[in-house]
């Protein structure tokens, strides 16, 4: 079984947590930036990340692994690979979270939901709708990384959510930001860059 810090050893080392000065998508400042995919794009990292996972799921009787649209379905994939399920995934159309491409789920089937990083749970939420939509059960939700502090809620008990790192990452408006303070070079991340 892997530890949070084995865990967060492994982000640092291939530099999905990284440290310094970022402005984020929101416009917020923060001296911590989780890139995913720098640790995803090592098929033999997101194996270990995701048997990791799997593992924590291993009993709970786990019909189909379905993660959201894009880091999701690698995580999905792995760990439906690890469990010896089936693996989708959900995509937005017109705005909307839903599955396409022919996938189902079937009223009672138990549908394991995971995901790269969490900060407020939104899109986990959006793909829990999906599933008891269609009639299926939430046998839980595993998280690569949750860095809500706790504040992501996603209908399911607590104990069949597990994350396998915790991360708490500091934020500043631009006016309040102690490293501009001390003028720290803003380097600027994500995947929706502010104009």
């Amino acid at each position: 079984m892997l530890s949070e810090e084995q865990v967060r050893e492994l982000l640092v080392e291939t530099e999905a947590v990284l440290e310094g000065h970022f402005l984020l998508t929101s416009g917020l400042h923060s001296p911590l930036y989780v890139e995913k995919f720098n640790v995803l794009q090592h098929p033999q990292y997101t194996e270990k990340l995701c048997k990791e996972l799997a593992a924590r799921f291993k009993d709970k009787h786990v019909g189909t692994v379905m993660g959201p649209m894009t880091g999701g379905i690698l995580l999905a994939h792995e760990v439906g690979k690890a469990l010896g399920t089936r693996a989708i995934f959900t995509e937005r159309e017109n705005g909307k979270m839903t599955l396409r491409r022919g996938f189902r789920i079937e009223p009672g089937e138990r549908v394991l939901i995971v995901e790269d990083i969490v900060t407020t749970g939104g899109s986990v939420q959006e793909v829990v709708d999906v599933v008891k939509a269609a009639g299926g059960v939430i046998a839980g939700v595993g998280l690569l990384v949750d860095r809500s502090d706790g504040k992501a809620e996603f209908g399911v008990p607590g104990e069949d959510v597990q994350a396998l790192l915790h991360l708490t990452v500091p934020t500043y408006r631009a006016d309040s930001c102690p490293l501009c303070k001390k003028g720290v070079p803003v380097t600027e991340r994500g995947s929706h860059h502010l104009q």
